[in-house]
């Protein structure tokens, strides 16, 4: 664990830093990293040992003090901001907030800027989705050698602005293999092979969660069935709810269990007491 001041000058401490991720060059180690997306996923990769955390600023309080030694990357939405000034801004209250590093897909001038305030800055190559109509849709980058070299001119670009981590999607494993040693960069693999730095999936399909798409990626692999269980979850829920509903329009609940009684004999007292009663004010 290594002792560290974060962005907003508190001490803290970190499982891994930026210079440990960088030293995955030197000394390779694979990483896992997932994206819990409320508190009840935070603890479950937090128990489950994931190294390292994905998460919006939504969530980054709520990992700060379920997991606060782990290293944790908050991204931005490719629309959110308008301007340069405003995603800077955004940057820089996620580190305040206790982010490691910041992931965004703007221009090479907005990683630069935020490279040149010290912010450790994330970008993307391969399929970027948010991008996809412009490459014909969802599918797999670098599977011929005009776009692996592409990828490769791209990495170097990034790494001239300062970036120092690159979501690395859906790649041909040997494009990612034959350049991750030519870079500085942090490689995070998503479908892209055993050949990142770091190997990355999301937490819906680690563990089998239903899928956004029609059919899940080829990339997404199911180490579990969670969706069988919410499926249940949702079942049992409405069977429940219908049942409350139908006990309560043929007037059987309440049922006497669950009703609260008066003490023995206080019942006529009370009753008596109410008879009498006369309102003090007219």
């Amino acid at each position: 664990m290594k002792r560290i001041y974060d962005f907003s000058r508190k001490p803290a401490k970190r499982n891994y830093t930026i210079a440990d991720l960088q030293d995955l060059k030197v000394n390779p180690k694979k990483l896992s990293m997932a994206n819990p997306a409320n508190r009840a996923e935070i603890l479950a990769c937090k128990e489950a040992g994931i190294d390292l955390f994905v998460g919006g600023m939504e969530q980054i309080d709520d990992i700060r003090e379920i997991a606060p030694t782990h290293f944790a990357r908050v991204g931005s939405r490719w629309a959110q901001f308008g301007s340069n000034a405003e995603i800077l801004a955004d940057a820089f209250e996620a580190m305040r907030r206790g982010a490691d590093m910041y992931y965004t897909l703007r221009s090479l001038d907005a990683l630069e800027m935020m490279s040149r305030e010290g912010i450790p800055v994330q970008s993307h190559i391969g399929l970027i989705p948010t991008f996809s109509q412009y490459c014909g849709g969802l599918r797999g980058w670098g599977r011929n050698a005009d776009e692996a070299i592409k990828i490769f001119q791209n990495l170097k670009r990034l790494e001239e602005v300062g970036v120092v981590a690159v979501e690395a999607e859906c790649i041909a494993e040997e494009v990612l293999e034959a350049v991750n040693y030519k870079t500085s960069i942090v490689t995070f693999s998503l479908g892209s092979g055993m050949a990142g730095d770091v190997i990355m999936s999301f937490v819906a399909d680690i563990c089998g969660e239903d899928s956004e798409e029609e059919r899940p990626p080829k990339h997404a692999h199911s180490f579990g069935n969670v969706g069988r269980l919410q499926k249940q979850i949702h079942e049992e829920r409405v069977a429940a709810l219908t049942q409350f509903h139908n006990e309560v329009a043929n007037e059987n609940f309440p049922y006497p269990k669950n009703n609260i009684s008066m003490h023995e004999g206080e019942k006529n007292k009370f009753l008596e007491a109410l008879d009498k009663w006369k309102p003090t004010h007219q």
